[in-house]
């Protein structure tokens, strides 16, 4: 059986801000092509996605990841009226075959994250408080280890002393990097103290907050038949395509955004259906873009990277002679280089319009193969 897999690509600009910052509150950065980028991690990214789910998804159909699984178990035998004692220890002797103990320092909180759909955790419940069950009698195991919700099926999930409990990931995020190199910037504050006295001089507060500005390409892979197995349903895997690829377009990590308020939406979402692998364009970067001038005007780094991934496109599918099952593209008018993005790209169209052809296109080719 063919694989196939879903390529989105974004181009987005982000103004001054520290999205993603290190143990330092430096914005993160990266090396590439020999001059220093701004990176977002792709962590950052996978849990803006998340949060961006539970704005539009039912919650019974979210995972949730957490250390307080004993107290979450705890509450819901005591829901379906178990007394508290009788339901901490079944919650523990529960947890405790899959090898999560109780913190030592809190009973509530379990020794580690532990990354499980909400619906899988009621229906251990519902298990465990049934007449005659027990914890023995109740495979925890099969319960949280199948039909995993949307977030879990894509991110996975590693249980180190317990194998039978890892999902391998449907779906891979890259690192967002600059498409031009962006040296960290640095704010000197000040802020006055309300209550100064009038002959008072200075400031009630001084410092410096790091922070960074620049186009970002964004890149991350869906694989349908990883994500249909996990999700354990076909018609769910892929309207979860459709929701994937909404929520990482108009995600955005939460960093520093009350100081610098950087909500931004992509100038180019472009989606890739294949029946080959996996393909990033970041290449088309490696040589950091600069901007081009015209009759006094800047292309800025957005238009120049907009003309240099279409470019990039058009050679690298004629110098493979590969073709994606379907090519789609939302994109803001840039001016001149409009007509190469039709070019490579086709028009631009809405990004309910693109989503419905995606996940049209996955399912088409899922009945004919």
């Amino acid at each position: 059986m063919s694989n196939t897999y879903v390529c989105v690509h974004v181009l987005q600009d982000v103004p001054p801000a520290n999205l993603n910052r290190d143990d330092n509150g430096t914005p993160k950065q990266a090396v590439y092509g020999g001059v220093d980028r701004l990176r977002v991690s792709s962590q950052a990214w996978k849990r803006a996605t998340r949060m961006h789910f539970r704005e539009r998804m039912d919650r019974d159909a979210q995972g949730i990841r957490t250390r307080r699984l004993h107290g979450i178990l705890t509450k819901a035998l005591e829901d379906r009226g178990k007394d508290h004692e009788a339901a901490k220890a079944l919650a523990k002797e529960s947890l405790g075959t899959l090898k999560i103990t109780p913190d030592r320092n809190n009973e509530a909180q379990s020794s580690y994250l532990l990354f499980a759909g909400r619906r899988q955790l009621e229906e251990l419940a519902d298990a465990l408080a049934a007449d005659g069950a027990d914890a023995k009698s109740v495979d925890a195991a099969e319960i949280l280890g199948s039909t995993h919700p949307l977030d879990v099926a894509l991110f996975g999930r590693m249980v180190a002393d317990m194998t039978q409990l890892n999902v391998d990931a449907a779906a891979q995020v890259a690192h967002a990097i600059s498409t031009h190199a962006a040296p960290t910037q640095f704010d000197y504050f000040t802020a006055v103290d309300d209550q100064q006295e009038k002959d008072e001089a200075g400031a009630g507060m001084i410092g410096t907050v790091e922070f960074n500005s620049g186009t970002l390409y964004r890149y991350a892979v869906v694989g349908v038949e990883q994500l249909v197995e996990n999700m354990g349903d076909r018609e769910e895997a892929i309207a979860g395509i459709g929701q994937f690829i909404e929520s990482f377009v108009q995600s955005m990590p939460t960093g520093k955004q009350n100081t610098f308020a950087a909500h931004t939406r992509p100038a180019l979402v472009l989606v890739e259906v294949r029946d080959d692998q996996p393909v990033s364009l970041v290449s088309a970067f490696e040589s950091p873009v600069r901007p081009r001038f015209e009759d006094g005007h800047s292309t800025g780094y957005m238009g120049a990277s907009l003309e240099r991934l279409a470019r990039h496109h058009r050679s690298e599918a004629e110098r493979w002679g590969d073709e994606p099952r379907l090519l789609v593209a939302s994109y803001a008018a840039s001016g001149n280089g409009d007509s190469a993005l039709t070019e490579a790209f086709g028009e631009s169209t809405s990004l309910p319009d693109l989503v419905t052809r995606v996940t049209e296109s996955v399912s088409a080719g899922g009945r004919d193969g």
